[in-house]
């Protein structure tokens, strides 16, 4: 069996990247990329955000992602937006590509290999349970290459190749060191899988487990401003999950226990033994979640975050069904592959199309925007001075027509915390509670602010740029005007 595709598997590879790109669209200033892109381009131009950047910083001192996509573009002379398409678009690649190794070496038939690649590829932005994640986000981000990353180091574990999975861990913890910890748990209950009394040994080992990847010591105590962000994100708490989402943490383990069953029958050890694995590993995850979950006094673990296990668990769910359904279902039969990915695929375009209504579906360097608030943003990246500070809607992100697009990401501009990915920064860092709270709550009542409100920011916080949606109050002189949004200068 060949260890990697063929010259036409390489080429059929790309062409199924490239119509992932299409189907699922691109927008790189989206979303978590107000927390990943100004970590980029802050590491690219210094200069930059010399204000209130603890929201995104935090991040990227944790990680050597913006540094090595600020490098690479440094390197090869392409201006940044470029170098981040390629990167997204390089990063669909190894994600697929780990995928397709994966499912070589789950089933021996390697047209199997193909429909986990395919199936992958079709559903890169759906959503994993109640996470608020997706298989893959429609920007880079440091997910983008520890998904990948990952999986490789899976792969290299059940081959054998034990210096290439350090590698690759090595890799994925330089890059984004919460996800490693769940690729890591899962090659230990891959390799433990391999032990025909890891069944019987099953019941006895998460109670330890959980103590061991979560020392209660490691993290401070709750305070009130902390507490009042994580009241914001329930999905870190699964009582408050609603029933559907309680369903895709579910239907996983009844299907994985069905897929083991038949891979039994069939001979797959491999297959079976990841598959029993990915039961284990997602019942340690799901057990540490409810302990977390349930005493109030355990809320300083929220940040932790384990029911991210269900990343992992979806994609290699979705390499195992895709492998089964073209065994039994597509095999080399072409009508039956479009008849069912046909429609799918067109079905997720739609999806992305009704997220972003105002923004175009491919926000490609070479095209002009068409978002009336990403055309404000630009302007200011263009016409106002570096050291600017601004403020906007705390809640702008999710204002009609602006489609969760990021100022900072955008503008490269500082401006005082928001309510929607700064809360999100701060739920990981907690120093930055207080200062969140204390700039939130100075912008509330935001659309009916009047001029002595807007001295009152420049005062406090030395704003002396805001940036109105046409339903507030303008009691200022905006030299940036158009239908829907307005940039102020605060005198």
């Amino acid at each position: 069996m060949k260890s990697y595709p063929s010259v036409q598997g390489w080429g059929l590879l790309l062409c199924i990247t490239l119509a992932a790109f299409v189907v699922h669209g691109y927008h790189p200033g989206v979303e978590d990329a107000e927390i990943y892109l100004p970590g980029i381009k802050k590491a690219l131009h210094p200069e930059l955000y010399p204000r209130n950047d603890i929201f995104f910083s935090s991040h990227a001192h944790l990680t050597l992602f913006p540094d090595l996509i600020a490098s690479s573009a440094r390197v090869t002379h392409l201006p940044l937006d470029w170098a981040i398409l390629l990167w997204h678009l390089g990063s669909i690649f190894l994600l697929l590509l780990a995928c397709w190794h994966l499912g070589r070496l789950a089933f021996p038939n390697r047209i199997a290999a193909w429909g986990g690649v395919a199936l992958v590829a079709a559903l890169l932005t759906m959503p994993v349970a109640g996470t608020a994640l997706y298989i893959m986000d429609e920007y880079l981000t440091a997910r983008s290459l520890s998904t990948p990353a990952v999986l490789f180091l899976i792969v290299n574990v059940i081959e054998g190749k034990l210096k290439r999975a350090g590698v690759w861990a090595v890799f994925t913890a330089m890059i984004h060191p919460l996800m490693v910890v769940f690729g890591f748990a899962y090659v230990i209950f891959y390799w433990w899988a391999s032990r025909e009394q890891m069944e019987e040994e099953l019941a006895s080992k998460p109670a330890v487990a959980v103590e061991l990847l979560f020392p209660l010591g490691l993290f401070p105590p709750v305070t009130d401003a902390y507490r009042e962000i994580l009241e914001q994100r329930p999905y870190f708490f699964l009582l408050r999950w609603h029933w559907y989402e309680w369903v895709g943490i579910v239907a996983p383990f009844l299907l994985l226990a069905w897929y083991r069953a038949m891979a039994r029958r069939r001979g797959l050890i491999t297959l079976s033994q990841m598959c029993l694995a990915l039961i284990a590993f997602g019942l340690l995850f799901f057990a540490s979640a409810l302990v977390i979950t349930i005493p109030e006094r355990l809320a300083n673990l929220a940040e932790l975050q384990p029911m991210r296990y269900l990343h992992l668990t979806y994609v290699l769910f979705l390499i195992f069904t895709g492998g089964f359904l073209a065994e039994n279902v597509f095999r080399t039969k072409a009508w039956r592959w479009l008849v069912f990915f046909g429609p799918l695929a067109m079905g997720m375009w739609y999806a992305q199309r009704q997220i972003f209504t105002s923004t175009m579906h491919l926000e490609v360097p070479w095209r002009e925007p068409r978002n009336e608030w990403v055309k404000a943003f630009l302007w200011i990246r263009d016409n106002t001075p570096k050291d600017a500070f601004f403020a906007l809607d705390p809640e702008h992100m999710h204002l009609p027509e602006e489609d969760e697009h990021g100022f900072r990401a955008i503008a490269e501009r500082s401006r005082l915390a928001d309510h929607v990915k700064d809360a999100g920064a701060v739920t990981m860092f907690p120093r930055g509670a207080e200062a969140w709270r204390e700039q939130v709550r100075a912008q509330r009542g935001w659309n009916d602010f009047q001029r002595a409100d807007f001295e009152q920011l420049r005062l406090k916080f030395g704003v002396d740029w805001v940036v109105l949606s046409n339903s507030a109050t303008n009691p200022l002189e905006c030299p940036y005007y158009s239908a829907v949004v307005r940039v102020c200068k605060v005198e």
